[in-house]
């Protein structure tokens, strides 16, 4: 049977969603719903596209030798565990990758609680972040949205960062607009963003690929956890 994973996007190249240039892949569907989620489009396990881990791990391994990581946000990529693990897999064995993810769950959760294939991909991370986003908590913090939110080094590939501080934001031009990447190091920012670059008449990028209504852009981003 092939294995499928639904995802909002992808990107090739990054350098603020942990350490080194990394891949993303954005998962679709998130059964937790976290006041202030700055992906509130990630939520729904509808919408978005299917890929195959075929076609993903294709895609992973066309991509230049500079790029060293793939890093797995959403949604909740717990929520589909059995496709990453198997992602990781089949990358792997082309090619030494790092491989990060986010999660609201906490470790000490899935750990305990998570089903096999979700202790699987835990067993295959290099760093995990783990728990919900909490807006009255929301910090400047390497690669987190809130300082609940803690940094998981499960192998000794990485060493912690120098600076427990905002990787920052990156910008990309794309087909369809401008999108941003990377966990916003203040409060309330995508509101600000959108509003700001809609004054100044600038076209976001979809988040999910479907077209968007003139005059209600929705830019590409990672969620804000």
């Amino acid at each position: 049977m092939t294995t499928t994973i639904g995802i909002s996007r992808v990107a090739d190249r990054t350098a603020v969603l942990g350490p080194g240039l990394r891949a993303v892949v954005w998962v679709r569907g998130c059964p937790l719903r976290c006041v202030g989620c700055v992906a509130p489009e990630d939520l729904p396990f509808t919408g978005g596209t299917t890929r195959t881990v075929d076609d993903l791990a294709g895609w992973l391994g066309g991509l230049p030798p500079e790029i060293t990581g793939v890093t797995f946000s959403g949604g909740e990529p717990m929520a589909q565990a059995a496709g990453l693990s198997a992602l990781v897999d089949r990358i792997r064995a082309g090619r030494d990758w790092s491989v990060m993810s986010f999660s609201g769950y906490p470790v000490e959760h899935l750990r305990r609680h998570g089903d096999p294939a979700q202790r699987r991909l835990l067993g295959q991370l290099d760093i995990l972040v783990d728990g919900p986003y909490v807006a009255a908590r929301h910090a400047d913090l390497r690669w987190r949205g809130s300082a609940n939110q803690r940094l998981h080094f499960l192998t000794d590939r990485h060493p912690p960062p120098d600076r427990d501080v905002s990787a920052g934001i990156e910008l990309h031009l794309t087909g369809d607009g401008v999108e941003w990447i990377g966990v916003p190091p203040v409060a309330d920012f995508r509101a600000g963003f959108e509003a700001a670059m809609a004054a100044r008449g600038v076209v976001l990028a979809p988040s999910d690929g479907a077209p968007q209504p003139s005059g209600d852009p929705a830019p590409t981003d990672e969620r804000g956890r």
